[in-house]
């Protein structure tokens, strides 16, 4: 891949689940990259160590929704890859924290841009900026022109769809230095992969509860996953597509999936967490969709109530609950035809090196014990 000697990079919560494995790649692969700088709140002093010898990686604490902070590690920088936002749709944050994260924090990234003269800015997204939505609309291989209702509910899916609106409406836009900003966004499926502090999360759980999982929704309800080393891949591609064909990405936004297979939540985790021992109850939902979604209520009535008392926060509430039980999966075509994006870990390593990763936790906490 051809571009300009030489390049810094800024790569925004670059210390998260997909940031870590994105940084490693920009050093590995990024052949026109001389300094990646890793701006996040929480610094990973693990990745100084990714540092080659033509490749720096440097390492800022700041936080996004500071203004000032932004600007310093901006300064001087050809590329931005913002990842920074906070993923939440259980309620464990208050709504202005998600909104300033997310919302705000973008807008600092864009005035840093606009200020700074940079020309290049790619924004990580979510496909819930699009759905599924509370109406339990099925989306079944949609692409980026497929119509569907698109009903942003909960503070996560609103937050990220405001920004990525901020950031495709921003193409265009001078800069300093009389410049022109040229952006595009990405929006994953849920990932999956070595690192995914959910995945690691929703394992121990199991494991605390006899490695036992009571099946919510019918096998038919299909999902799209997407394994954390393509969704690295891809945003490499892009940024380089930002560089190349300005005329033809700017301004756009890509689904980003691979070959992993479309299966439902339960049974995608069960690929992943089956060899650890992990068993599914039932072939069939034993409560209705009717219970569960009773059930639902209940628990965001109690998280209310008890609010000011403890934290109480279930993984099951009525967003949740429409996510599980409403297809969604989509395709790639778009990201293939405008960048040449192809799966760069094929679904069977994919599978097998978080399935490894799985193992690694099971032998630490043996070791634990």
């Amino acid at each position: 891949m051809s571009g300009v000697p030489g390049q810094v990079y800024l790569v925004t919560g670059g210390c998260g689940f997909l940031g870590k494995h994105l940084v490693q790649m920009l050093a590995e692969r990024g052949e026109d990259v001389a300094e990646i700088r890793v701006f996040d709140l929480h610094l990973d002093r693990e990745l100084e160590s990714v540092s080659t010898e033509t490749v720096r990686v440097k390492l800022i604490q700041g936080d996004i929704t500071e203004m000032a902070e932004v600007r310093a590690a901006a300064r001087g920088v050809d590329v931005i890859i913002h990842m920074a936002g906070l993923i939440d749709v259980w309620g464990n944050n208050p709504p202005a924290k998600i909104w300033a994260v997310n919302y705000e924090g973008t807008q600092n990234v864009l005035q840093a841009c606009k200020e700074l003269g940079i020309q290049y800015l790619l924004h990580t997204s979510s496909m819930e900026v699009i759905g599924p939505n509370l109406k339990r609309d099925h989306f079944i291989r949609g692409d980026e022109d497929t119509k569907y209702n698109v009903l942003n509910e909960g503070t996560y899916a609103q937050s990220k769809a405001e920004a990525e609106k901020l950031v495709l409406s921003a193409n265009g836009a001078k800069v300093a230095g009389e410049r022109r900003l040229v952006t595009c966004a990405l929006r994953p499926t849920g990932i999956y992969g070595e690192g995914n502090g959910m995945m690691e999360r929703l394992y121990r759980t199991l494991v605390k509860y006899g490695r036992k999982r009571l099946r919510l929704t019918g096998k038919e309800v299909e999902h799209g996953r997407v394994y954390v080393g393509n969704v690295a891949w891809m945003h490499l591609l892009a940024a380089k597509a930002l560089q190349q064909r300005p005329g033809l990405v700017g301004g756009e936004a890509y689904f980003c999936y691979d070959d992993s297979p479309y299966l439902s939540y339960e049974d995608f985790d069960m690929e992943l967490l089956g060899r650890s021992g992990i068993r599914m109850l039932g072939q069939k939902p034993p409560i209705p969709f009717c219970g569960l979604y009773l059930l639902a209520c209940l628990f965001e009535a109690l998280q209310w109530l008890l609010r000011p008392i403890v934290a109480f926060n279930p993984a099951l509430n009525r967003y949740t609950l429409s996510m599980i039980t409403t297809a969604f999966t989509v395709r790639t075509d778009k990201a293939a035809r405008h960048f040449d994006y192809r799966p760069l870990v094929p679904w069977a390593e994919s599978r097998d090196r978080t399935i490894g990763w799985v193992a690694n936790l099971e032998a630490e906490s043996a070791k634990g014990q």
